[in-house]
């Protein structure tokens, strides 16, 4: 069965295709009566706007391009969730991409979306720097970044404000006697890891505790990252008693090579991460963190753009705070670890 055309209607109503064009258009050229009969006509023979004929009208497609580095990663499917809940009250919809962490391969993908004429984009975890300005503003194209990794370079941000949550982690973790601290950071130099890096460091001097460079190890945001780093802290002749990871799937990783060794969290190491991702409540034991909005941040990003399409003002950039959840996985060091730890 063909889709209902204008055409149908207009048989149908008994008055001419431009009448009805017109008409669905709300034109004030159509005599009232004469346009609510049309408009029931179309409802009654179920015609759909053609979405292609709007936008060669409009130039407008009401698609967003969205560009995440993998929708594997539980923070992004999180913020997809708030710009698809966004995008779809303001009649949107949305194109996804994938980068995986690769600036050229974002930058096809963001090509491809232009392809699809989308009228807005949204990058999470955008490591392209300044190539985005000589792509899409010749033609017109706003962009709105989460978590954007080059700071300072694009007007429209939204991004967790990470320094002030790692450094109120890292205290948590001093305030339970803890000295020798170890951080697990990203290999993929992320301003995310360098924020969260310098709060703890922030933290540790606050308190008059030496940071010590071979606590600081790099995974790569990922489970297996996790796991590789904190065996090579363990390995250590005097492991840290407590560790602060770069993200809750590097802390998953990380109390995984714990017992893995035969150890206990937290009675032999402490472990706290940063997200709070959905299983971060639920993993064994409940994990310390820091709760990082992301679906809120992904609804204010889409407004954000929604609003510049619109043609108006917004802030420039929205930084996002995050809020300290203490849980299970963090208790004081063991009375026979502290004495001597620096």
């Amino acid at each position: 069965m063909h889709p209902v055309s204008i055409k149908d209607i207009a048989r149908a109503a008994r008055v001419s295709h431009s009448t009805v064009s017109r008409a669905l258009r709300g034109s004030p050229l159509v005599n009232p009566k004469t346009a609510a009969r049309i408009r029931r006509m179309a409802k009654k023979l179920g015609y759909l706007p053609s979405a292609l004929g709007r936008s060669l009208k409009t130039r407008r497609t009401r698609t967003l391009g969205v560009v995440v580095n993998t929708i594997a990663d539980p923070v992004m499917a999180e913020l997809v969730a708030g710009i698809q809940e966004v995008a779809n009250r303001a009649g949107y919809s949305i194109l996804l991409a994938e980068s995986h962490s690769e600036p050229e391969r974002e930058i096809r993908a963001v090509r491809a979306l232009l392809e699809h004429r989308v009228d807005g984009l949204l990058a999470a975890a955008s490591r392209v720097g300044p190539g985005y300005a000589g792509l899409l503003e010749p033609i017109g194209v706003p962009i709105v970044l989460i978590n954007n990794q080059h700071p300072k370079l694009y007007r429209h941000v939204v991004s967790i404000d990470s320094l002030p949550g790692s450094r109120a982690i890292t205290e948590h973790l001093i305030a339970l006697g803890h000295r020798r601290i170890g951080y697990i950071g990203d290999r993929f130099g992320y301003q995310t890891d360098v924020e969260r890096f310098t709060g703890y460091l922030e933290a540790l001097r606050a308190h008059g505790i030496e940071a010590r460079p071979e606590l600081a190890v790099k995974g790569d945001g990922m489970i297996a990252g996790g796991v590789e780093a904190m065996t090579a802290l363990l390995e250590l002749r005097r492991p840290p008693t407590a560790v602060f990871c770069y993200n809750d799937l590097t802390a998953i990783g990380a109390m995984r090579a714990i017992r893995a060794r035969g150890w206990r969290v937290p009675q032999d190491v402490s472990v706290a991460g940063f997200d709070d991702l959905f299983i971060s409540a639920d993993t064994n034991p409940p994990l310390t963190t820091v709760r990082q909005p992301k679906m809120h941040m992904g609804e204010l990003a889409a407004e954000i753009l929604l609003k510049v399409l619109a043609g108006e003002n917004c802030e420039q950039e929205v930084r996002v705070p995050g809020e300290l959840v203490i849980r299970e996985s963090t208790a004081p060091p063991r009375a026979e670890s502290i004495p001597g730890d620096e």
